[in-house]
């Protein structure tokens, strides 16, 4: 009966290796495939019903010549292999992915699956870089942290004067147009004040957490932005409207947003004079992303696309550092705040730019 108990008390290898964030395979010595956990099937981009039974080395030939070693009766214990790995996605082209694999050789009598005879661990090389790169961005955007905040005093007292200004005016005005325009004034100068307040003190407030519609947010950012650009800008929504809402702090986002589309519309000066700046707002559900430093099933992607000249080459790898603008009359904080919202969010904001099409896309997970 203690016995029992004991064993019902331990995990199964089967089931410690099903808990691994990294993709795990097993294989027989010809390399059939026998078993994989649940992060094989998010790097292999199908069900385990689909890949068990298929070969490793149909999906990464780089393995073939290891298999073929250990068929042959050749003492081989391990290996790494470097390659790319082929990927199937249900009702898509295949595609691969550049991986590394470590092969094992497990020991004989191996019961958890004594058809196995190697344990195949696979790490996706890009993901690896792209959490470093992740981790390396947050280090250095702590180590400026202070900074920010002692701009942000300098930011809120003047945010005081244009409410108080806005007020003075208001009284003054008759018409209902300009009542309006200082009604947005106000209401701005307010919302900035929060935001000021909370970056103040990350940690003793934390971000609201409540369902977000981000269709809505988009909406009320373009109204400001063409509000502000009246002329020479146009607005192309291109909205997935069965999105639904994400998990967040709706003020932050809303300012998330409200710095990207504005940075926008300020770059494209000679467009917008020509008449030909344009602006497009596109949401689309995602599957199987990199959100931050972690792997999100599935994502809203949020593309802010505009027709400028495009970002410098040299800016772009630093286009989110705080105090880093291309503008003489930027302050080089927008990006900056944009991307820690972002990732307060557990999302991530990526930039690629070429002269004639800028694309900054924030990815959102649902939770």
């Amino acid at each position: 009966m203690v016995e029992s108990k004991r064993a019902a008390g331990r995990e199964s290898p089967l089931a410690v290796l099903d808990m691994m964030a990294g993709a795990v395979l097993l294989t027989d010595a010809a390399g059939k495939v026998l078993w994989g956990n649940s992060a094989s099937e998010v790097l292999l981009g199908c069900s385990r019903r689909t890949f068990v039974g298929t070969n490793l080395c149909d999906r990464l030939a780089e393995c073939a010549e290891w298999y073929a070693h250990l068929e042959s009766g050749a003492a081989v214990e391990s290996a790494r292999v470097l390659g790319r790995l082929l990927r199937a996605h249900p009702g898509a082209q295949p595609d691969d992915v550049r991986v590394q694999a470590v092969l094992t050789r497990l020991p004989d009598g191996w019961t958890a699956c004594p058809e196995a005879c190697v344990l195949v661990e696979v790490v996706d090389v890009e993901e690896t870089l792209q959490q470093d790169k992740e981790r390396m961005s947050c280090e250095l955007m702590d180590a400026n942290r202070q900074l920010l905040r002692n701009l942000a005093h300098e930011i809120k007292n003047p945010l005081g004067g244009i409410r108080g200004a806005a007020q003075l005016l208001e009284s003054d005005l008759v018409r209902e147009e300009d009542r309006e325009c200082t009604s947005i004034i106000i209401g701005e100068a307010d919302r900035l004040q929060a935001l000021v307040d909370r970056f103040l003190a990350p940690y003793r407030q934390k971000a609201a957490c409540e369902d977000v519609n981000v269709h809505e947010v988009l909406e009320h950012v373009r109204s400001l932005v063409a509000m502000e650009f009246p002329e020479g800008l146009a607005f192309v929504r291109d909205y997935d409207i069965s999105a639904p809402p994400v998990r967040g702090d709706r003020a932050r986002l809303t300012q998330v947003f409200l710095n990207i589309v504005r940075n926008a519309a300020e770059a494209m000066g000679r467009e917008r004079a020509q008449g030909r700046a344009a602006i497009v707002l596109r949401t689309r559900i995602v599957r199987d992303v990199m959100a931050g430093t972690e792997r999100a099933r599935m994502a809203l992607a949020v593309d802010v696309v505009d027709n400028g000249p495009g970002v410098p080459a040299d800016m772009q790898e630093k286009i989110f550092y705080p105090l880093v603008t291309g503008r003489a009359e930027g302050s080089g904080l927008g990006l900056s705040l944009a991307q820690t919202f972002v990732r307060q969010a557990g999302g991530t904001i990526t930039l690629e730019s070429v002269p004639g099409r800028t694309t900054f896309r924030v990815l959102l997970p649902f939770t």
